[in-house]
């Protein structure tokens, strides 16, 4: 068993659980799908926390907020981009200042479905009798 979790291949397998999750892609999506040229850094950053069996507390902290920890490290940096490897439409945000509704709304779905095994983006919008997320809380 040691042998196979020291395998290099172990991470590589769980993280592309992690960045389907994440919604990672080495491009930014919609209409152009432009390369995200620096992409590569968190998918690298997911496989060496998981080969290197990094906790899942220190894992989180890192991508909800490496920028703000005490000791900020190249690491917690890259990790940070939990919240920026999703679709982006790069060419036209400042004409459409609706966009950044878009993606801070994607960015509290992903995290609500990440970290809390909740689907909350119908908040947004409206209530459900028995959601444990109210549009208020939203």
């Amino acid at each position: 068993m040691d042998r196979l979790l020291a395998k290099p291949a172990y991470g590589e397998r769980w993280a592309q659980v992690w960045l389907d999750l994440a919604r990672y892609a080495d491009s930014w999506g919609h209409i152009h799908d432009d390369d995200n040229p620096n992409a590569w850094r968190y998918r690298d950053y997911v496989i060496k926390s998981l080969n290197e069996d990094k906790p899942y507390t220190s894992f989180i902290l890192e991508q909800l907020a490496g920028d703000e920890l005490d000791e900020v490290t190249n690491d917690s940096l890259i990790a940070t981009s939990f919240s920026r490897v999703g679709p982006r439409v790069r060419f036209r945000e400042k004409q459409n200042p609706q966009y950044r509704y878009d993606y801070l709304d994607d960015m509290i779905g992903t995290t609500a479905r990440g970290f809390l095994g909740l689907t909350v983006n119908c908040a947004s919008c409206h209530d459900h009798k028995f959601d444990p997320i109210p549009r208020a809380a939203y």
